[in-house]
C-alpha cells in the first residue's frame, strides 16, 4: 500500500509499505477513503510539533471497515467508520478518572504522530477506536468529526453560558467549528482573523467578523461584540495569548487551544489577579467526546469547510495550499502564512465508495490541482 512517511523537519515521502494485518481478535482494518490535513500535521512538517520519524502520518480520517478479527462485535465488513486516533489504556489515573487525552501510556500510541497513521491506504486499530457513521452523514461531513471533538472538549473547559460573549482567534476550520458550536450556546460570537482567505469565508458563515489584519482596534473590536469585552476568549492559532490578554473582559477565560512549540510569551501574574482573568489549557479531548461529535455533526452545516481534496499521489499540494508549506522545500513557518484553503483531505481509495457519502465527481486522481470548490 501508499503511505505517506515523516522523515524530519521539511521531509516526507510517498513509500510502498505492507499492507498491515489484522493481528489480534480485537483489531480492525480500515481501508481509508479520505484524511483531513490538522495543523498539527503542518507543525509537524514545520517541526514546530514533535513526531517519531519513519511513523506514518495522518488521524483525521474516515472510511471502510475492510476486515475484523475474531473477537470483534460492534462492526462488520462494509462499515462506514470514522478513527478517533486518541488512544488510551484505560487503566492509568487520568484514564480512570475520565481525561484519556492525558493518559501516562501514550508513547507508541498516538496515531499519526508515534504510531502509523492514515496517510495511508489502510490502517489498523483496535474496535474500541472506531465509530460507526451514522445516515445520512456524509464521509465528506464525517471527516471533520475529531476537529469537533478537540472544540467541543476546549468549549466545555471554557464553561459556555447563555451571557457570554465569545471572540474566537483564528478562521480556519478549527475556529470555524468552535464558531458553530459557541453559537449554539453564547449571546454572541465573533470570529477573528488575519489571513484574507479565511477572512472572506469567515464573512459568509458568521455574522460579526474582526479583522486583524487591518489592526484591530477597541471600536472595532466593540462593534463585533455588541459593545463589550468578551468575557470568553478561544485561541486556536497557539500564537495568540498576548491578543487574547488584550482582549478578555475582567473576570473572563481564555483557553489555549492552537499548538505551537515554539511559541513564548512573557505574563505577569498580576495581570491575571489583580483583572479576574484564567488562562485554561483543555488538551485535545476527552474519549466521551468523540460519540457526541459524531451525533453533534449530523447538526451542523460541515461540507463546506472542506473545500480541497488531493489525491494521495498529490500531497505536496495540498500541503502547499496551507499556507506555502512545501514538503523538503520549505521547512520553517512563513513568516505571513497565506492560506488558499480551509479544511485540505487527502483521498485515497475512491471509486466503489463514492456510493457512501463521498461526492461522485471526486475521484482518487486529482481532480481539482488546488481549484476552490
Amino acid at each position: 500500500m501508499r503511505a505517506l512517511v515523516y522523515l524530519g523537519p521539511g521531509e516526507v515521502a510517498l513509500q510502498m509499505r505492507p499492507v498491515p494485518g489484522v493481528d489480534a481478535p480485537d483489531r480492525v482494518r480500515m481501508r481509508v477513503v479520505g484524511t483531513g490535513i490538522c495543523g498539527t500535521d503542518r507543525k509537524i512538517l514545520l517541526g514546530h510539533f514533535p513526531a517519531k520519524p519513519g511513523v506514518v502520518l495522518g488521524h483525521e480520517s474516515v472510511g471502510v471497515v475492510d476486515a475484523c478479527g475474531s473477537g470483534v462485535s460492534s462492526l462488520v465488513e462494509g462499515d462506514r467508520v470514522v478513527v478517533d486516533p486518541t488512544l488510551s489504556c484505560g487503566l492509568c489515573g487520568p484514564c480512570r478518572r475520565g481525561a484519556t487525552n492525558f493518559c501516562h501510556n501514550k508513547r507508541g500510541t498516538e496515531v499519526g504522530i508515534d504510531r502509523d497513521g492514515t496517510f495511508a491506504d489502510y490502517v489498523v486499530l483496535p474496535e474500541r477506536f472506531f465509530h460507526r457513521i451514522p445516515e445520512p452523514l456524509t464521509l465528506r461531513e464525517a471527516v471533520l468529526i475529531e476537529p469537533l471533538a478537540c472544540v467541543l472538549n476546549n468549549l466545555r473547559a471554557a464553561s459556555l453560558s447563555y451571557d457570554d460573549v465569545v471572540v474566537i482567534l483564528g478562521a480556519g476550520p478549527i475556529g470555524t467549528l468552535c464558531g458553530l458550536v459557541a453559537g449554539r450556546t453564547a449571546r454572541r460570537v465573533a470570529i477573528a482573523e488575519t489571513d484574507r482567505y479565511r477572512l472572506t469565508a469567515a464573512t459568509a458563515r458568521f455574522q460579526y467578523v474582526i479583522d486583524l489584519a487591518a489592526g484591530y482596534t477597541t471600536e472595532a473590536v466593540r462593534t463585533a461584540t455588541g459593545g463589550s469585552r468578551p468575557s470568553v476568549v478561544i485561541d486556536t492559532t497557539g500564537v495568540g495569548l498576548e491578543t487574547a490578554l488584550e482582549l478578555v473582559d475582567d473576570g473572563g477565560r481564555i483557553v489555549i487551544m492552537g499548538f505551537n512549540s515554539t511559541y513564548r510569551t512573557t505574563l505577569s501574574p498580576l495581570q491575571l489577579t489583580n483583572h479576574g482573568v484564567s488562562i485554561i489549557g483543555a488538551g485535545d479531548y476527552r474519549a466521551e467526546a468523540f460519540p457526541v461529535a459524531v451525533d453533534l455533526a449530523g447538526e451542523l452545516t460541515l461540507a463546506d469547510i472542506v473545500t480541497h481534496e488531493y489525491s494521495l499521489d498529490h500531497y505536496p499540494d495540498a500541503f502547499a495550499i496551507l499556507g506555502n508549506v512545501l514538503p523538503g522545500v520549505l521547512p520553517e513557518e512563513p513568516a505571513t502564512p497565506r492560506y488558499g484553503a480551509m479544511k485540505v483531505v487527502i483521498r485515497c481509495h475512491a471509486g466503489e465508495l463514492d456510493s457512501h457519502g463521498w461526492p461522485a465527481d471526486l475521484g482518487c486522481a486529482d481532480r481539482t490541482r488546488g481549484s476552490k470548490r
